[in-house]
């Protein structure tokens, strides 16, 4: 999967009636991820979505962006990601049950305009919490997401989505979450 890169100046001001149609899309994404509506969350991606968290790397320098270019923590297409939400509903999902509770805060969202006028990237921060059964801790993970949306149907669908960890360790037993 190539990179989604970031939009500079180019992004669409906050007043564009796109710009609210975008952030309402994210913010019922997280909402249906959360209240665990994952068969529905599923209806919301493009048949060749790809789903991406690389695993991230200690540089030193600035000029290398730190994330690796062979190991992926996940590389998913609409195909794995279908296997991975059935798999949720059955008894073989060990390590959801009890399921997570998760909260996706999604913030600094900005949008950028591409080639298409059906597709425009979008870059934003989450802080996604979890907490299972009676954990007295709970999981963090914060990071940056780079999307590509694309308008099918009359309707905003996730295309492609680069997941981009703070962290270099993740410590959680288990990513059988969705970011």
């Amino acid at each position: 999967m190539s990179s989604i890169s970031a939009p500079a100046s180019a992004c669409i001001p906050l007043t564009d009636p796109r710009y609210a149609e975008i952030v309402s899309f994210l913010y019922h994404e997280a909402e249906l991820i959360d209240n665990a509506h994952f068969e529905e969350w599923l209806g919301l991606l493009t048949e060749d979505i790809e789903y991406r968290m690389p695993a991230r790397l200690n540089v030193r320098k600035r000029d290398d962006p730190g994330f690796s270019k062979t190991t992926d923590i996940f590389a998913d297409n609409l195909a794995s990601l279908t296997v991975r939400i059935h798999r949720l509903r059955t008894s073989f999902a060990w390590s959801e049950d009890p399921p997570s509770r998760t909260r996706h805060l999604i913030t600094n969202i900005r949008v950028g305009e591409t080639e298409s006028d059906t597709e425009f990237t979008v870059l934003s921060n989450f802080l996604l919490y979890r907490t299972r059964a009676e954990q007295t801790t709970a999981d963090l993970f914060a990071g940056e997401r780079r999307d590509r949306l694309r308008l099918t149907g009359g309707a905003w669908r996730l295309a492609r989505r680069l997941i981009l960890l703070d962290q270099t360790i993740v410590n959680a037993r288990h990513l059988s979450i969705i970011f």
